[in-house]
């Protein structure tokens, strides 16, 4: 096995302040404005099409959905809380079989979990190799 490689400062040692504490605030804050997004498909299924699909079904699945997104924001520390994150994702997907515009705003906000799953990715690995600066202070 190979030995990590480091910066030119070395590993360095456990930063200061957990940089993860503030991605957790970005996945906070992605949760609640999608769920203020997928609530807003309340007004798209009442009046598109006359009211068509608008069935308790429907409109309930929306409103968990949403409601689960907005109180979820708030338990970003729990060590289970990015699995939990990506299964709301595909329930707001599944949401084409309430109407297209929630599969399409739920398609968008995989893009923006997506990246935010990059960024997480990336910073993990530069804390590995020491190459915060809050690891060398």
């Amino acid at each position: 096995m190979s030995q990590p490689e480091y910066g030119p400062l070395g590993p360095g040692h456990a930063p200061a302040k957990d940089p993860l504490k503030g991605l957790r605030g970005v996945m906070a804050g992605t949760l609640v404005m999608e769920a203020i997004s997928l609530l807003l498909v309340l007004t798209v299924i009442l009046k598109v099409d006359n009211g068509e699909h608008w069935t308790p079904l429907n409109w309930g699945f929306v409103t968990f959905v949403g409601v689960a997104m907005f109180v979820w924001a708030f338990m970003q520390k729990l060590p289970f809380a990015l699995p939990v994150n990506l299964a709301l994702q595909v329930l707001a997907v599944v949401g084409f079989f309430v109407h297209p515009s929630m599969g399409i705003m739920g398609l968008v906000f995989v893009g923006v979990w997506a990246y935010i799953l990059v960024l997480r990715k990336n910073l993990i690995e530069r804390m590995r190799r020491g190459l915060l600066t809050t690891q060398h202070t």
